[in-house]
């Protein structure tokens, strides 16, 4: 027992000991001339764009959901003109930012785990290495940079699109005017609610490109180890944003309310 025990507490020990060289190689090249502003943009539209569908369509199915579940227990409360508020509150601070980082980890982590895990596969991160070019820099820096900003876009475009799903959702069963709909989701908000929720999806991307590229590099010989890298990369990232998440909430509890 003894046996198998300590083998494994190695294996983590070392895993976390390349994680921290990757993410020191990660920082030092950063700073490094000739960053890869094409490959970034490209990256950016990759990340962004394409995951905007799903986000939005996401985001406005849950904002659909969440009113027709809080409808009827708010009701019977006599407190339906809360509703907004409700939505507001609950969508801009943890329902938002959470339900995009989860869908992105999804499809992004998983599409750059398998991307760079096929060209760890056929030596193409080798063979950039051979001659002379940096693949950290090109691969691994803007694909992190390019997830760290394009998440907390996509949130506050979803926690948008989420809000008029439930804007749709109350008008099923009342006549709400557009105006006094946002209205009252405004007023209900403050600057401490966007705030930790923005940087919370900052880290949110970061934690999402960075365990992506990782278990991309880290794959190992064999066609097999692409879909291995994939699914560890989503699991581990949705793993991280909860962690976070969880992190988060408890410090701007301390902080803010």
């Amino acid at each position: 027992m003894a046996e198998q025990v300590v083998p494994g507490y190695r294996k983590w020990l070392e895993d976390i000991g390349e994680q921290g060289v990757f993410f020191s190689r990660f920082i030092r090249n950063i700073f490094m001339g000739g960053f890869e502003w094409s490959e970034f943009v490209r990256q950016c539209y990759e990340i962004g764009y394409r995951s905007f569908m799903l986000v939005g369509l996401t985001s406005f199915i849950m904002g659909l959901v969440l009113i027709l579940q809080l409808r009827p227990s708010m009701v019977e409360m006599g407190a339906e003109s809360m509703l907004p508020k409700t939505l507001a509150v609950a969508f801009i601070r943890e329902m938002g930012p959470v339900i995009t980082a989860i869908i992105c980890a999804g499809k992004i982590a998983s599409s750059i785990g398998a991307e760079l895990g096929s060209m760890k596969v056929t030596e193409q991160i080798d063979a950039m290495e051979v001659s002379g070019a940096n693949p950290t820099q090109y691969l691994v820096v803007t694909r992190i940079l390019a997830t760290s900003i394009m998440v907390p876009i996509l949130a506050l475009m979803g926690d948008v699109i989420g809000l008029f799903g439930g804007f749709l959702a109350l008008n099923f069963s009342d006549d709400v005017s557009f105006s006094l709909y946002f209205n009252k989701c405004i007023a209900s908000l403050e600057f401490i609610d966007f705030l930790p929720a923005l940087v919370k999806t900052v880290f949110f991307g970061f934690a999402i490109g960075f365990v992506g590229c990782y278990k991309g590099f880290h794959s190992d010989k064999g066609t097999e180890s692409v879909g291995l890298a994939a699914n560890s990369a989503v699991v581990t990232a949705s793993l991280w944003i909860f962690v976070i998440d969880a992190i988060a909430v408890q410090i701007t509890s301390i902080l803010f309310y």
